[in-house]
């Protein structure tokens, strides 16, 4: 495990015991901010095998592994979704739920993108990625795997920060820039928790529902009718976690038609009921599965 350290203008480094997990974190750069929604690193204090269910979160994540790699990360619910031994890698918007398992070992640093934030990184229609983990280099190329390796063998965490930092700035630099209507459908879908009608959405920006769909599908990973489910199971999540409120409240709340239109959703995206959920909630919506999955391993800590 590499030590801390601090890099150059970018602040310190800030290391933490969270349960079985030492936390890492430093300010995010400047030029990554609009981009990011979480960007921490992350070690096992004690290696313990783990498996885990991944729940969507409405961003991409990229994952960069410095240790052990996951034994299988399989997408429920999608023919050949298993993604065998993987180590780096990327995933897409998701709408459904994965389960991740790992041999205990684990260290690396995940970060979250918004949707358009992760297209201009990626460089590459984002419906290429939904409910998909794809191993690094195949999205970022053959030198994300000397990246990789550099962060490795780099001699702390700043170092590492350091050099993942100034790739995905190079990358964000070449980026391809998103459709201004598609940008202003997601900041209204999105601010709405996905409580306003795609068709308004349409009216609003100029377009057809239909083109809309198509262009927002390529550049975000989801059609606007999954975007909104995913954005509505995601308010509903916050909330329980907040308690004292019923399931038929957070039901009204967050646009579904019932308590049992919400049970669906729930079941549909997450596999599970709200009460489970909640009751086994963890840090990024991971839940434990078995005996050996410690609370705190289940999933990184959020970032911001």
């Amino acid at each position: 495990m590499a030590g801390a350290g601090a890099g150059a203008g970018a602040g310190a480094v800030e290391i933490a015991r969270l349960g079985g997990l030492w936390r890492v974190t430093r300010p995010w750069h400047p030029g990554l901010r609009p981009y990011l929604r979480s960007y921490v690193g992350y070690w096992e204090a004690v290696a313990t095998p783990y498996e885990a269910r991944l729940v969507p979160t409405g961003r991409a994540t990229l994952l960069i592994s410095l240790a052990e790699p996951f034994s299988q990360v399989r997408r429920l619910g999608v023919r050949g979704g298993g993604s065998g031994r993987i180590g780096s890698l990327v995933v897409g918007l998701e709408d459904r739920p994965a389960i991740c398992t790992h041999p205990g070992g684990q260290e690396a640093i995940r970060v979250e993108f918004t949707p358009l934030g992760a297209y201009r990184l990626f460089g590459m229609p984002m419906s290429e990625l939904t409910n998909l983990a794809v191993d690094i280099r195949d999205v970022l190329g053959p030198g994300a795997g000397v990246l990789v390796e550099r962060m490795t063998a780099a001699p702390d965490w700043a170092a590492r920060f350091d050099l993942l930092d100034a790739a995905l700035l190079t990358r964000l630099e070449d980026g391809p820039l998103p459709a201004p209507e598609v940008a202003q459908a997601w900041h209204l879908l999105s601010g709405s928790a996905g409580a306003i009608p795609i068709a308004r959405i349409a009216a609003e920006v100029g377009w057809s529902q239909g083109y809309l769909s198509r262009r927002f599908t390529q550049q975000i990973g989801l059609a606007p009718k999954a975007s909104a489910r995913v954005l509505r199971f995601r308010r509903a999540v916050a909330l329980l976690g907040r308690g004292a409120v019923s399931l038929a409240e957070v039901s009204a709340a967050c646009g579904f038609y019932d308590q049992a239109h919400l049970n669906r959703e729930f079941r549909a995206i997450a596999g599970t009921t709200p009460g489970r959920m909640v009751a086994a909630r963890r840090v990024e919506g991971a839940m434990a599965l078995s005996g050996s999955a410690h609370s705190s391993k289940t999933a990184t800590a959020a970032g911001r």
